[in-house]
Order: C-alpha cells, then structure tokens, then sequence
C-alpha cells in the first residue's frame, strides 16, 4: 500500500463522479488541503475517514487502501457458468456472471462451490401439460431446507425461491436442456442436468 496509489484511486474516482476537492471535502468535514494532500500522495485518509470516503466514491474501503480497482474480465454470456453466493446470516442469495466481490450482512462472500448430485440427492422432475413438475420429499424444516432452485441454460437463468416449512414443489415450463441447481442450507449447492 503506497500513498501515491491511494491518493491516486481518490483523483481518479473524484473525478469520475464529478467532483472538486471542496465538494468532497465539504461532504465529510474535512478541508480540501486535507484531499489535495491525499491525492498528492503526502497521506492517507484517516481510519475513522474512510467509511464516510467509501460512500461518497462508491468504492470499498479495502480498494482504497489497495489504491486500487481491479476490473473483471469479460466472460462470455453462458449463464450455465453462473456464480451463486448465498449470505450465512441473512440467506440473501446472489447471482453473478463473472467474477465479483460481494459482501452482505458485513462479511465477504465467497462463491458457492456446485456439487453433482447422487441418485438419492436429485430433485424429483415429472414432466406434464408442457411443464417440468419439480419436488422432493426434502423434510424442509426451520433449520435445514432448500432455500432456492434455479434452471439455467445457455442464455438465461430462472431462480425460484423456497421456504422452510413449505413442501418443496415447483413448475417450470419446458423449454431447453439445462442445469438444474439448488440450495441446501446444510449441505450446499447441488447441480443435475435436464
């Protein structure tokens, strides 16, 4: 972590969201020697600083330390190669098609690993009136349930969400071969092909 990084990140992000130095320095308090000094690199932001900073650039406090943004390559269109993240604390689930760093509920998630699934772990798939007819006899109590399912092909992914307590059935109209992927809020994520 060098301050020329630091103060580099703030200049250029500043300046994308259109801002002077005494427009950001207004927003939190501080005078605008304190920013120009930062982004010459003389400095850096103080700790108790840099959540108000993070907010008003829109960036993450720990890329302003690293001094830097780390852009994704682009990876093709094939939703079947989609990540899912799922929040331990709060179940938010949370698609992406290339790599992202999220976080929910204060910590950084990390993408759900997708395992095949055995003959006994696959969902049931009945096919009828031009619908996939999907349940399991999953027990789907308050601590152990499939939170969501999701069918993905090429180009489009549909995610369905389940509830504990509810029995585990859903329709899907019959459309391309796919992936089918759920959610175990124990064992994980799980994949079968259809």
């Amino acid at each position: 972590m060098g301050t020329n990084k630091v103060g580099e990140l703030i200049y250029r992000i500043r300046i994308e969201k259109g801002l002077t130095q005494k427009q950001l320095a207004d927003q939190m308090n501080i005078s605008d020697r304190t920013i120009s000094k930062w982004e010459r690199g003389y400095g850096y932001p103080d700790v108790s600083l840099l959540s108000d900073l993070s907010g008003l650039l829109g960036v993450n406090i720990e890329n302003i330390l690293e001094g830097d943004l780390l852009s994704n390559e682009f990876i093709g269109g094939n939703m079947k190669k989609s990540k899912y993240f799922v929040c331990p604390s709060c179940n938010n689930i949370v698609m992406a098609t290339g790599d992202i760093t999220i976080s929910c509920c204060g910590r950084k998630l990390e993408a759900l690993e997708a395992k095949k699934a055995t003959d006994e772990d696959k969902l049931t798939i009945e096919e009828m009136d031009n619908e996939r007819f999907i349940s399991s006899d999953h027990p789907m109590t308050k601590d152990h349930y499939i939170s969501f399912i999701a069918f993905a092909t090429g180009d489009q992914v549909q995610i369905i969400k389940q509830y504990p307590e509810w029995n585990f059935q859903t329709r899907l109209p019959i459309r391309k071969h796919g992936t089918l992927l759920w959610y175990d809020t124990k064992l994980g994520l799980y994949y079968q092909f259809i």
